[in-house]
């Protein structure tokens, strides 16, 4: 039995770093299994989880050229698959729920905001009102600096 990517394999943990653990594979091969691999969980210190001789599941995520063997041990695990959740189109909404909806409240809300809105600004006017906006705060700034800093070099006029 070759070893490839994605192959369930039980092993035995030969050793220790802080980095993760050497788990020694069928045919005598070595790979290692990541600390951010052991659990699905945050693992600050590795001597919590696993311990040297340890036989362990673990599932081969990579095979490096020279030979090294990615593993990990929180992938080998079954889970159960999660639903998916329905997809909704672009604009669509979900039904509410629970709670009085009193009606069509909702639908005369949305009438009246509608109505109360003002018309979509295009970029080119919305950017226009910006720089016309900037200019102005910016010309008040300079009077008020040039005021304040008094003196005989101020404003000459």
């Amino acid at each position: 039995m070759s070893i490839e990517v994605g192959s369930k394999l039980q092993g035995k943990v030969t050793g220790i770093t802080n980095f993760g653990a050497f788990v020694e594979l069928p045919e005598g091969a070595t790979g290692l299994v990541h600390i951010s691999e052991v659990a699905d969980n945050y693992v600050k210190d590795i001597n919590e989880h696993l311990k040297v001789g340890d036989e362990v599941e673990v599932k081969v995520i990579n095979v490096e050229k020279d030979g090294k063997i990615g593993l990990s041990i929180k992938k080998a695990k079954d889970r159960p698959e999660r639903p998916e959740r329905p997809q909704y189109e672009r604009g669509e909404r979900r039904e509410s729920r629970g709670g009085y909806s009193g009606g069509n409240s909702q639908r005369s809300r949305n009438a009246k905001s509608n109505e109360n809105r003002a018309p979509k600004e295009n970029f080119e006017s919305k950017m226009a009102r910006f720089l016309k906006d900037s200019e102005d705060r910016l010309a008040s700034l300079k009077r008020n600096t040039e005021s304040k800093r008094g003196g005989r070099g101020a404003r000459r006029g």
